[in-house]
Protein backbone atom coordinates (compact mmCIF):
# COMPACT_ATOMS: atom_id res chain seq x y z
CA UNK A 1 0.00 0.00 0.00
CA UNK A 2 2.93 1.78 0.91
CA UNK A 3 4.56 1.62 -2.36
CA UNK A 4 1.63 2.15 -4.46
CA UNK A 5 0.79 5.39 -3.08
CA UNK A 6 4.63 6.53 -3.44
CA UNK A 7 4.18 5.73 -7.26
CA UNK A 8 1.01 8.02 -7.28
CA UNK A 9 2.94 10.70 -5.62
CA UNK A 10 5.77 10.16 -8.08
CA UNK A 11 3.04 10.30 -11.10
CA UNK A 12 1.53 13.26 -10.04
CA UNK A 13 4.88 14.74 -9.04
CA UNK A 14 5.54 14.69 -12.98
CA UNK A 15 2.44 15.09 -14.05
CA UNK A 16 3.13 18.63 -12.30
CA UNK A 17 6.34 19.44 -13.60
CA UNK A 18 5.24 18.78 -17.21
CA UNK A 19 2.11 21.28 -16.52
CA UNK A 20 4.96 23.73 -14.44
CA UNK A 21 7.07 23.36 -18.51
CA UNK A 22 4.24 24.49 -19.84
CA UNK A 23 3.58 27.47 -17.78
CA UNK A 24 6.66 28.97 -18.20
CA UNK A 25 5.82 29.32 -21.89
CA UNK A 26 2.37 30.77 -20.99
CA UNK A 27 4.38 33.05 -18.29
CA UNK A 28 6.07 34.50 -21.53
CA UNK A 29 3.59 35.04 -23.20
CA UNK A 30 1.49 36.63 -20.24
CA UNK A 31 4.07 39.87 -19.12
CA UNK A 32 4.74 40.38 -23.11
CA UNK A 33 0.59 41.20 -22.64
CA UNK A 34 -0.33 42.25 -19.34
CA UNK A 35 1.19 44.24 -16.70
CA UNK A 36 3.55 41.72 -14.68
CA UNK A 37 2.98 42.54 -11.50
CA UNK A 38 -0.78 43.03 -11.41
CA UNK A 39 -1.19 39.46 -13.68
CA UNK A 40 0.78 37.91 -10.77
CA UNK A 41 -1.05 39.19 -7.96
CA UNK A 42 -4.38 38.48 -9.72
CA UNK A 43 -3.22 34.59 -11.02
CA UNK A 44 -2.21 33.62 -7.93
CA UNK A 45 -5.33 35.45 -6.11
CA UNK A 46 -6.82 32.70 -8.88
CA UNK A 47 -4.97 29.80 -7.30
CA UNK A 48 -6.37 30.71 -3.85
CA UNK A 49 -9.77 30.85 -5.17
CA UNK A 50 -9.29 27.07 -6.52
CA UNK A 51 -7.24 25.44 -3.77
CA UNK A 52 -10.01 26.95 -1.39
CA UNK A 53 -12.68 25.53 -3.29
CA UNK A 54 -11.10 22.29 -2.83
CA UNK A 55 -10.52 22.37 0.69
CA UNK A 56 -14.36 23.24 1.29
CA UNK A 57 -15.74 20.49 -0.73
CA UNK A 58 -13.27 18.22 1.39
CA UNK A 59 -13.96 20.11 4.19
CA UNK A 60 -10.32 19.85 5.77
CA UNK A 61 -10.29 23.79 6.73
CA UNK A 62 -9.44 24.20 10.58
CA UNK A 63 -8.05 26.71 12.87
CA UNK A 64 -4.38 26.71 12.77
CA UNK A 65 -1.78 27.21 15.83
CA UNK A 66 0.40 29.87 16.38
CA UNK A 67 3.48 28.23 15.04
CA UNK A 68 1.86 26.86 11.81
CA UNK A 69 0.67 30.80 10.99
CA UNK A 70 4.40 31.92 11.32
CA UNK A 71 5.53 28.97 8.97
CA UNK A 72 2.62 29.44 6.73
CA UNK A 73 3.55 33.34 6.37
CA UNK A 74 7.23 32.95 6.44
CA UNK A 75 6.49 30.48 3.07
CA UNK A 76 3.69 32.89 1.66
CA UNK A 77 6.34 35.79 2.03
CA UNK A 78 9.53 33.77 0.13
CA UNK A 79 7.52 31.42 -1.94
CA UNK A 80 5.00 33.13 -3.36
CA UNK A 81 5.23 37.43 -3.03
CA UNK A 82 9.09 37.32 -3.31
CA UNK A 83 9.48 34.96 -6.10
CA UNK A 84 6.44 35.30 -8.14
CA UNK A 85 7.03 38.86 -8.56
CA UNK A 86 10.61 38.60 -8.81
CA UNK A 87 9.66 35.60 -11.65
CA UNK A 88 7.49 37.95 -13.34
CA UNK A 89 9.48 40.63 -13.59
CA UNK A 90 12.61 38.96 -14.73
CA UNK A 91 11.04 37.06 -17.60
CA UNK A 92 10.41 40.43 -18.71
CA UNK A 93 14.26 41.35 -19.01
CA UNK A 94 15.90 38.02 -20.19
CA UNK A 95 14.90 34.74 -21.90
CA UNK A 96 13.16 31.44 -20.89
CA UNK A 97 16.79 29.54 -21.33
CA UNK A 98 18.61 31.48 -19.08
CA UNK A 99 15.82 31.82 -16.95
CA UNK A 100 15.06 27.91 -16.77
CA UNK A 101 19.58 27.48 -16.28
CA UNK A 102 18.73 29.57 -13.20
CA UNK A 103 15.64 28.21 -11.96
CA UNK A 104 17.09 24.75 -12.39
CA UNK A 105 19.32 25.37 -9.31
CA UNK A 106 16.20 25.20 -7.11
CA UNK A 107 16.92 21.52 -6.28
CA UNK A 108 20.34 21.88 -5.27
CA UNK A 109 19.72 24.63 -2.92
CA UNK A 110 16.71 22.89 -1.83
CA UNK A 111 18.58 19.71 -1.04
CA UNK A 112 21.39 21.83 0.82
CA UNK A 113 19.07 24.10 2.85
CA UNK A 114 16.75 20.87 3.63
CA UNK A 115 20.22 19.42 5.29
CA UNK A 116 21.12 22.24 6.98
CA UNK A 117 17.68 22.86 8.54
CA UNK A 118 15.24 19.96 7.93
CA UNK A 119 17.95 17.31 9.19
CA UNK A 120 17.50 15.42 5.88
CA UNK A 121 19.87 13.36 4.76
CA UNK A 122 22.16 14.24 2.01
CA UNK A 123 23.43 10.82 1.28
CA UNK A 124 26.02 9.95 -1.56
CA UNK A 125 22.90 9.15 -3.85
CA UNK A 126 20.91 12.28 -3.09
CA UNK A 127 24.17 13.98 -4.28
CA UNK A 128 24.82 12.21 -7.28
CA UNK A 129 21.49 12.66 -8.17
CA UNK A 130 21.75 16.23 -7.69
CA UNK A 131 24.63 16.75 -10.05
CA UNK A 132 23.96 14.21 -13.04
CA UNK A 133 20.18 15.94 -12.92
CA UNK A 134 22.04 19.13 -12.87
CA UNK A 135 24.23 18.30 -15.34
CA UNK A 136 21.19 17.35 -17.52
CA UNK A 137 19.55 20.68 -17.30
CA UNK A 138 23.57 21.91 -18.85
CA UNK A 139 23.26 20.10 -21.72
CA UNK A 140 19.58 20.54 -21.96
CA UNK A 141 20.50 24.54 -22.16
CA UNK A 142 23.06 23.55 -25.31
CA UNK A 143 25.86 22.64 -22.48
CA UNK A 144 27.40 25.97 -22.42
CA UNK A 145 27.30 29.09 -19.85
CA UNK A 146 28.76 31.29 -22.59
CA UNK A 147 25.22 32.86 -23.02
CA UNK A 148 24.91 34.01 -19.43
CA UNK A 149 25.76 37.35 -18.69
CA UNK A 150 25.45 38.97 -15.44
CA UNK A 151 22.27 41.53 -16.40
CA UNK A 152 19.79 42.70 -13.97
CA UNK A 153 17.00 40.26 -15.05
CA UNK A 154 19.02 37.36 -14.03
CA UNK A 155 19.85 38.36 -10.60
CA UNK A 156 16.06 38.66 -10.06
CA UNK A 157 15.80 35.36 -11.42
CA UNK A 158 18.42 33.98 -8.80
CA UNK A 159 16.65 35.51 -6.07
CA UNK A 160 13.53 34.59 -7.31
CA UNK A 161 15.22 30.80 -6.90
CA UNK A 162 16.94 31.48 -3.42
CA UNK A 163 13.69 32.58 -1.91
CA UNK A 164 11.50 29.74 -3.75
CA UNK A 165 14.10 26.86 -2.36
CA UNK A 166 13.53 28.94 1.19
CA UNK A 167 9.71 28.63 0.80
CA UNK A 168 10.11 24.86 0.21
CA UNK A 169 11.90 24.92 3.77
CA UNK A 170 8.78 26.88 5.74
CA UNK A 171 6.14 24.54 3.74
CA UNK A 172 7.78 21.37 5.17
CA UNK A 173 7.77 22.87 8.76
CA UNK A 174 4.28 23.87 8.24
CA UNK A 175 3.03 20.63 6.59
CA UNK A 176 4.40 18.70 9.13
CA UNK A 177 0.94 19.31 10.99
CA UNK A 178 -0.97 21.21 8.63
CA UNK A 179 -2.41 20.35 5.51
CA UNK A 180 -1.30 20.92 1.93
CA UNK A 181 -4.15 22.21 0.76
CA UNK A 182 -5.12 24.35 3.69
CA UNK A 183 -1.29 25.59 3.33
CA UNK A 184 -1.84 26.54 -0.41
CA UNK A 185 -4.81 28.49 0.05
CA UNK A 186 -3.48 30.43 3.09
CA UNK A 187 -0.23 31.17 1.28
CA UNK A 188 -1.89 31.45 -2.36
CA UNK A 189 -5.09 34.39 -1.07
CA UNK A 190 -3.03 36.12 1.60
CA UNK A 191 0.44 36.19 -0.98
CA UNK A 192 -1.88 37.47 -3.75
CA UNK A 193 -3.38 40.30 -1.34
CA UNK A 194 0.32 41.36 -0.79
CA UNK A 195 1.05 41.18 -4.49
CA UNK A 196 -1.65 43.20 -5.42
CA UNK A 197 -0.68 46.44 -3.15
CA UNK A 198 3.06 45.97 -4.39
CA UNK A 199 1.56 45.91 -8.31
CA UNK A 200 -0.32 49.29 -6.79
CA UNK A 201 2.84 50.56 -6.03
CA UNK A 202 4.97 49.33 -9.13
CA UNK A 203 2.17 48.96 -11.97
CA UNK A 204 -0.41 52.58 -10.93
CA UNK A 205 -2.14 52.02 -14.09
CA UNK A 206 -2.02 48.44 -13.86
CA UNK A 207 -5.37 47.03 -13.18
CA UNK A 208 -6.59 49.03 -16.12
CA UNK A 209 -3.74 47.16 -18.37
CA UNK A 210 -5.49 43.98 -17.46
CA UNK A 211 -8.57 44.61 -19.63
CA UNK A 212 -7.27 45.20 -22.82
CA UNK A 213 -5.81 41.73 -23.99
CA UNK A 214 -6.76 39.51 -26.11
CA UNK A 215 -9.72 36.91 -24.96
CA UNK A 216 -6.83 34.00 -25.99
CA UNK A 217 -4.93 35.68 -23.69
CA UNK A 218 -7.45 35.45 -20.57
CA UNK A 219 -8.05 31.66 -21.49
CA UNK A 220 -4.33 31.26 -20.79
CA UNK A 221 -4.24 33.58 -17.73
CA UNK A 222 -7.24 31.18 -16.61
CA UNK A 223 -5.07 27.65 -17.38
CA UNK A 224 -2.28 28.97 -15.67
CA UNK A 225 -3.79 30.24 -12.47
CA UNK A 226 -6.57 27.71 -11.87
CA UNK A 227 -4.00 24.47 -12.78
CA UNK A 228 -0.17 25.03 -13.07
CA UNK A 229 -0.38 27.16 -9.94
CA UNK A 230 -3.50 26.59 -7.74
CA UNK A 231 -3.77 23.09 -8.33
CA UNK A 232 -0.05 22.08 -9.29
CA UNK A 233 1.34 24.04 -5.78
CA UNK A 234 -1.47 21.46 -3.91
CA UNK A 235 0.35 18.50 -5.62
CA UNK A 236 3.98 19.90 -4.91
CA UNK A 237 3.52 21.26 -1.15
CA UNK A 238 1.66 18.05 -0.32
CA UNK A 239 4.67 16.09 -2.35
CA UNK A 240 7.21 17.96 -0.06
CA UNK A 241 4.73 16.72 3.30
CA UNK A 242 5.15 13.59 2.26
CA UNK A 243 8.64 13.05 0.67
CA UNK A 244 10.60 16.35 2.19
CA UNK A 245 11.52 19.09 0.50
CA UNK A 246 15.00 17.56 -1.32
CA UNK A 247 13.50 14.77 -2.23
CA UNK A 248 10.46 16.54 -3.50
CA UNK A 249 12.51 19.46 -5.19
CA UNK A 250 14.74 16.92 -7.40
CA UNK A 251 11.49 16.48 -9.84
CA UNK A 252 11.99 20.81 -10.10
CA UNK A 253 14.83 19.33 -13.05
CA UNK A 254 11.87 18.06 -15.18
CA UNK A 255 10.59 21.98 -15.60
CA UNK A 256 13.28 23.03 -17.58
CA UNK A 257 12.88 20.02 -20.59
CA UNK A 258 9.33 20.68 -21.07
CA UNK A 259 9.63 24.37 -21.04
CA UNK A 260 11.56 23.64 -24.02
CA UNK A 261 9.37 20.89 -25.67
CA UNK A 262 6.05 23.49 -25.43
CA UNK A 263 8.50 26.12 -26.70
CA UNK A 264 9.11 23.97 -29.41
CA UNK A 265 5.19 23.16 -30.29
CA UNK A 266 4.11 26.78 -29.69
CA UNK A 267 6.70 29.22 -30.12
CA UNK A 268 8.44 27.61 -33.02
CA UNK A 269 12.30 26.80 -30.94
CA UNK A 270 13.59 23.53 -31.49
CA UNK A 271 15.06 20.87 -29.27
CA UNK A 272 18.78 19.61 -30.26
CA UNK A 273 20.86 16.04 -29.32
CA UNK A 274 21.68 17.91 -26.96
CA UNK A 275 18.80 18.69 -25.03
CA UNK A 276 17.63 15.18 -25.40
CA UNK A 277 20.74 13.71 -24.12
CA UNK A 278 20.27 16.02 -20.96
CA UNK A 279 16.64 14.98 -20.39
CA UNK A 280 18.06 11.49 -20.61
CA UNK A 281 20.14 12.83 -17.13
CA UNK A 282 17.88 14.49 -15.48
CA UNK A 283 15.71 11.37 -15.50
CA UNK A 284 18.82 9.33 -13.90
CA UNK A 285 19.47 12.29 -11.17
CA UNK A 286 15.81 11.54 -9.88
CA UNK A 287 15.67 8.16 -9.79
CA UNK A 288 19.07 8.16 -8.57
CA UNK A 289 17.99 11.44 -5.48
CA UNK A 290 14.64 9.72 -5.03
CA UNK A 291 16.23 6.75 -3.78
CA UNK A 292 14.39 4.46 -6.50
CA UNK A 293 18.59 3.33 -7.90
CA UNK A 294 19.67 2.83 -4.15
CA UNK A 295 16.93 0.19 -3.87
CA UNK A 296 17.43 -1.36 -6.70
CA UNK A 297 21.21 -1.47 -6.24
CA UNK A 298 19.85 -2.94 -2.23
CA UNK A 299 18.02 -5.12 -3.73
CA UNK A 300 20.87 -6.70 -6.10
CA UNK A 301 23.39 -7.07 -3.65
CA UNK A 302 21.01 -8.86 -1.44
CA UNK A 303 20.37 -11.33 -4.43
CA UNK A 304 23.98 -11.53 -5.24
CA UNK A 305 24.60 -12.56 -0.91
CA UNK A 306 21.98 -15.46 -1.14
CA UNK A 307 23.43 -16.79 -3.62
CA UNK A 308 26.85 -16.88 -2.57
CA UNK A 309 25.02 -18.30 0.64
CA UNK A 310 23.17 -20.78 -1.20
CA UNK A 311 26.52 -21.70 -3.02
CA UNK A 312 28.55 -22.07 0.64
CA UNK A 313 25.79 -24.33 2.14
CA UNK A 314 25.45 -26.83 -0.54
Amino acid sequence: MKQKRLILTYSLLFFTMVIWGLNIVIIKVLVEVLPPQTMTAFRIMIAGITALIIIARGKSLRRLSKREWIYTLLGMLFGVMLHHSLLAVGLTMIDASNASLILALVPLTTAILAALFLGEQLTRWRMIGIILAFTGVFFIQGGSFSSMHLSKGELYLFIAMLVQAISFIFVKKATETLDSKQLTTIMSLAGSVGLLIISFITEPGGANGMTSAPLFIYFLFIVSGVVSTGVGYIVFYGAIQQLGAGQAALFDNFVPFFGLVFSTLFLNETITASQLFGFVFIVAGVLSGTGYTEKLWAKKHIRINNTKKNLHSS
